[in-house]
């Protein structure tokens, strides 16, 4: 499988999934950190890609998304954006509801 489609893959595999530098519980960046913490406060679950550990990823997501930096926040496939909107989302509210939406919990 190449890249793009393992990229495909998980994306329709998680209906959430941030892909950050280390882990919600390990950051190894403060944009990843600050991102991870705005979904965790959401209290829905969401999958996590560490680029660091997943170098093909990490080279290819850029291309694929049209984003060139990590965090990037993608929502059934779509992708949201980086640490800023995702802080900007959370701050209106926004994010949990989007989160809920995904999970399919009531607000």
């Amino acid at each position: 499988m190449d890249i793009n489609e393992r990229i495909k893959a998980m994306l329709a595999e998680h209906p959430m999934v941030l892909f950050m530098k280390g882990t919600p519980e390990y950051p190894m960046c403060g944009f990843s950190s600050r991102a991870a913490k705005a979904l965790s406060g959401t209290g829905v679950g969401f999958h996590a890609v560490n680029v660091l550990a997943e170098p093909q990823v990490r080279a290819a997501l850029p291309h694929f998304a049209n984003w060139p930096t990590f965090p990037q926040l993608f929502i059934h496939g779509e992708l949201i954006g980086g640490c800023d909107i995702i802080e900007d989302l959370n701050s209106s509210g926004e994010l949990t509801r989007m989160a809920r939406d995904v999970s399919g919990v009531a607000s």
